[in-house]
């Protein structure tokens, strides 16, 4: 009899996790997905495309540079008038792209925004009852599914002349915030039914800006909030915001998300400098103790992220110089081979689907998709059909199979 029951629990556990990551691969809820690393286990999504595949295009009031989050068939998006003196939430029918609603934010003393920046770029986050936009000096702002404001917060007037990036996460209740700024930088954790404090942790002041967004990862012993940032990787309690341990950088900036793969986190910095692997789960300053490797990189400025798929670590430079290296050891496979795309200029995180690396280019959002391996081996070169002069840095979006792109200002529904 008790072996039956436990049995029973056993399969009904094994169907309940089954449904759990179908629905996971179903709904994208923050900044590159479930993990916030940019990858997905779904099978649907599309290798080769072009502009006959695109199921649905909207054109957004605004511009923006926020890439597209879902929860169910609701698609949500930012935008912002040319001066940053508004700020735009949009929510989409995910079928049809059609517009469900659009909420303003006025920001009565807007940012300075680098002219790759926007003064809509972090990317919303939902945990399907509620939606996050997050607009640096014109503050974060929770919403109900139908556009109901629940909470809005001042974190602050961030000055500087780079703007924002960094994306809201949702963790349990918690909404947690980079704060990065030419100032007073914080990581905040708001309580996300209320929009109150729960822990605020000091960073580096004058860290130039606020572009890099926080991912959890399990270091073994414990979870950590990992941070890139100007100076280099930080680990923090997700519980309480104390900071873990440091890993020093090769140089600044501090934007690319750090990827991870078997208890190695992996690290640019996004002006030109190494390649870095470190180990979580370490105490204070871990330079010397947890690095364990580090490769030098060419091809200049790496803005998006490092992807590591099996046992290889891709990297691109904004340049489009794309190289591969041995995630063990750091060993380079081959290096700043050129993708095969004139003006090609990359500045979004990557995607991870199908064992490939998927690059979208900032001038008319070709894809470049990459087989890892020992030698350079392009898989497919996608258009959706795009003017050559639209510009965008938003990151791809797998949802139900589908893949949604966005540039500054129109958003793409990319079929199977």
């Amino acid at each position: 009899m008790n072996k039956r029951i436990i049995a029973s629990r056993l399969l009904a556990g094994i169907l309940i996790f089954n449904t759990a990551a179908l629905v996971a691969e179903d709904e994208w809820r923050q900044f590159r997905g479930p993990s916030g690393r940019g990858h997905s286990a779904d099978k649907r999504v599309p290798v080769k495309w072009d502009e006959t595949k695109v199921l649905w295009k909207t054109e957004l009031k605004g511009a923006g540079q926020s890439s597209p989050v879902n929860a169910g068939d609701r698609l949500f998006l930012t935008g912002a008038s040319a001066d940053g003196g508004k700020r735009y939430v949009y929510c989409l029918n995910q079928d049809n792209g059609k517009l469900l609603w659009e909420r303003e934010v006025s920001s009565p003393a807007p940012e300075q925004a680098h002219k790759m920046n926007s003064h809509a770029t972090p990317t919303c986050a939902t945990d399907g009852e509620r939606v996050v936009a997050f607009f640096g000096p014109a503050g974060i702002h929770c919403y109900d599914l139908n556009g109901k404001k629940l909470w809005s917060r001042n974190l602050g007037s961030f000055p500087g002349t780079w703007g924002v990036a960094a994306s809201p996460i949702i963790l349990d209740n918690k909404v947690i915030q980079n704060c990065d700024a030419e100032g007073a930088s914080s990581l905040v954790a708001l309580d996300k039914i209320t929009g109150e404090v729960l822990w605020q942790t000091k960073r580096e002041d004058k860290p130039k800006g606020g572009w890099s967004t926080p991912v959890m990862i399990d270091a073994g012993a414990r979870e950590e909030l990992v941070l890139n940032g100007e100076f280099g990787v930080r680990g923090y309690d997700p519980e309480s915001g104390k900071e873990l341990w440091f890993c020093k950088g090769f140089n600044g900036r501090g934007s690319p998300v750090p990827d991870f793969q078997d208890g190695l986190l992996y690290v640019v910095n996004g002006k030109p400098g190494d390649l870095y692997a470190v180990r979580p789960g370490g105490s204070g300053d871990v330079t010397g103790s947890r690095m364990v490797w580090h490769a030098k990189r060419t091809g200049g400025r790496d803005l998006p992220s490092p992807a590591v798929v099996g046992g290889y670590v891709i990297v691109s430079s904004m340049s489009g110089m794309v190289s591969c290296y041995d995630a063990k050891t750091g060993e380079s496979y081959w290096s700043s081979e050129r993708m095969p795309i004139p003006r090609g200029e990359f500045a979004s995180a990557p995607l991870v689907a199908n064992g490939l690396v998927y690059f979208q280019a900032v001038y008319g959002g070709q894809t470049v998709v990459l087989k890892p391996g020992r030698k350079l081996d392009v898989v497919a070169l996608n258009s959706i059909g795009a003017d050559k002069g639209e510009i965008f840095r938003a990151t791809l979006a797998p949802i139900g199979g589908r893949l949604y792109a966005r540039s500054e200002k129109v958003v793409y529904c990319v079929k199977p």
